[in-house]
């Protein structure tokens, strides 16, 4: 059994859930969409959740700042000032459309909540020997829903920001340059928002597992191992549009036709192959009338797989089963890829320290094995770790989700493993400043 570092009581953590809880709801009434969760990059509710987010940050002693492409962050420095590198915690405030009240959310404030028990005067005196800083991070477009491109915010901090962006538009056509300007942010500045190497230790993310496993387990936490390899694509099924009466079956060359066979081809083909999910989301059919054999179908395509190598055999596999269905309907079909990134695995060393807070947790926990191994799980949702991955060494922590449901209202987790996941994650904090090896890279 682990010994706990951290000295602080269960009634403190417990208070500390309670927190994370109530701010989820508060941040939940900050939506542009009466009777749904929606905040987008750089809206007026993105720019209100920060405000809050920066309230919260300095109420636990850190300085807070908005930093060139919008995200906030808050900051407590180490023995160095402000040269000393960072131990960055976080994840997002953006949501999907119609979203919970968890994803991305909760990781943010049981960060802030982890910076509160280390600096708490009654906590273990070995926190104030912390080796580096402690940041907050509260990345702001992690979902991509405004401008289709994910992990925008996350991007910009790790240097990865590519101008060609700047010409995305929203669904008003608004590009990414005009809100950039219009939330007050100088486009001409967002490289200042990137980090170097030698300023971070690592990046550690607490985050709702989106999935099932952890509940079908019967398991509150979890380590995760890696983060999905990733691929999307827009294709497009060419047939021939005529009357939906006068054309008999033998003269038809019916494009929706064509694309459920290929929306069918992805459930099998992936199905076959171990943790590789593909999914078909849109799905538009032209002309669109009732009384028309569909000419022309765009559909989208989402492949995700633990292993870079696996992800693309399935799609070589997929060509070539569209090659063979299209060819037999007198159809023709054509792939545009949109999206790529590869698996980003979790740094070993923040594996562990995941690991041991844990089992640190466990400690005096009669509801769980105490003897077990928690579990270790790939993620097949995308996270800002992803990005980050490019500058530094990332773990995550996953809670669990009742029902494994996401980007849902009813999406859920309780307060009691809420608790458990700042005990968890303040122990990691702690068990990574007790490891000599913690600045290697």
């Amino acid at each position: 059994m682990t010994t706990p570092l951290l000295a602080v009581d269960r009634d403190r953590i417990a208070a500390a859930a309670r927190r994370v809880m109530a701010r989820c709801e508060e941040l939940a009434r900050v939506t542009a969409t009466p009777g749904a969760i929606e905040r987008v990059y750089l809206s007026p509710e993105h720019a209100r959740v920060n405000r809050l987010a920066a309230e919260w940050m300095r109420e636990v002693g850190m300085t807070a700042r908005q930093d060139a492409a919008g995200n906030q962050y808050g900051r407590i420095d180490g023995a160095r000032g402000a040269e000393t590198p960072a131990l960055m915690l976080g994840s997002h405030l953006d949501t999907v459309p119609d979203a919970g009240r968890f994803d991305g959310i909760v990781g943010v404030l049981m960060a802030l909540e982890v910076v509160r028990l280390l600096r708490s005067p009654d906590a273990d005196a070995r926190r104030v020997d912390l080796p580096f800083a402690l940041e907050v991070m509260a990345f702001s477009d992690e979902e991509g829903t405004r401008f289709g491109k994910a992990l925008l915010g996350s991007s910009a901090v790790a240097g990865a920001w590519d101008e060609s962006w700047w010409t995305l538009t929203d669904a008003d056509g608004t590009t990414l340059r005009e809100a950039f300007l219009e939330f007050g942010l100088d486009p001409g500045r967002v490289g200042e928002a990137a980090r170097r190497p030698d300023e971070l230790v690592g990046y550690l993310e607490a985050h709702i597992e989106q999935g099932p496993e952890l509940d079908e387990r019967g398991e509150s936490l979890a380590v995760v191992s890696s983060i999905a390899s990733a691929r999307r694509f827009q294709l497009v099924v060419e047939g021939e549009a005529r009357h939906a009466g006068g054309t008999p079956y033998d003269r038809r060359r019916d494009a929706l036709l064509g694309a459920s066979e290929a929306a069918l081809a992805v459930e099998r083909i992936c199905r076959a192959e171990h943790h590789i999910i593909g999914t078909v989301g849109q799905l538009e059919t032209f002309p669109g009338a009732v009384n028309i054999v569909p000419g022309e179908v765009h559909m989208s395509l989402d492949l995700r797989g633990e292993f870079d190598d696996a992800r693309d055999r399935v799609w070589d596999a997929l060509a070539r089963d569209l090659d063979a269905s299209m060819g037999r309907r007198g159809l023709r079909w054509r792939a545009r890829e949109i999206h790529r990134a590869p698996a980003v695995f979790c740094r070993p060393l923040l594996q562990d320290v995941v690991r041991e807070g844990i089992l640190a947790t466990r400690a005096g926990d009669t509801r769980e094995d105490t003897t077990a191994d928690p579990a270790t799980l790939f993620s097949r949702a995308g996270h800002d770790a992803m990005a980050i991955g490019a500058v530094t060494g990332v773990g995550m922590l996953f809670l669990r989700n009742p029902d494994g449901i996401s980007h849902h209202p009813d999406e859920a987790v309780s307060a009691g493993d809420v608790a458990r996941g700042i005990r968890a994650l303040a122990e990691a904090v702690l068990h990574l400043a007790h490891d000599p090896a913690h600045a290697q890279p």
